[in-house]
């Protein structure tokens, strides 16, 4: 305890790092229960991998949709994964860096389609790349860009 006292800079930057971490858990736990709400809201508009064709006369339109979003790792989960780059196993901070960013450009691609009308989206195809300053250099993720994108069927009724 003595230690601490002597070393207010030390407590200071403990402090700092412990706020630094929870701030950037709970902006991931809002991000996250905002894409959980919207994949509710979107479930029933229909997203498909597979190539499908219709009877004639059944599609009035079709069109490309994307969606894309870039996501960030924050500073202090970025200095976890560098601890969990040295003794290795899954970096779960990166995992969910990508799992919110291709999550999120599907959802950006299907409001699209569901704002043009759409009734499915047919051949849907999800990229991915680090970008960012340091996004060349061995085990450095700076953001993920995602780009969701297919073609959108509008029916006929």
């Amino acid at each position: 305890m003595e230690f601490f006292l002597q070393s207010p800079d030390l407590v200071i930057f403990l402090v700092l790092l412990a706020l630094g971490y929870a701030a950037g858990s709970l902006a991931e736990k809002r991000h996250y229960k905002s894409i959980e709400k919207r994949e509710r809201e979107l479930v029933r508009l229909a997203v498909v991998t597979a190539e499908g064709s219709f009877p004639p006369g059944r599609v009035r339109q079709a069109f490309l949709v994307s969606g894309s979003t870039v996501v960030s790792i924050d500073y202090f989960k970025r200095l976890l994964a560098i601890l969990r780059n040295i003794f290795g196993g899954r970096v779960k901070a990166y995992e969910s860096l990508v799992d919110r960013a291709r999550r999120e450009a599907i959802l950006r691609m299907k409001a699209e389609a569901q704002q043009r009308g759409a009734g499915m989206i047919l051949n849907l195809r999800l990229e991915t790349a680090t970008i960012g300053r340091n996004a060349n250099r061995k085990n450095q993720v700076g953001s993920v860009e995602a780009i969701a994108y297919g073609t959108a069927i509008v029916f006929n009724k």
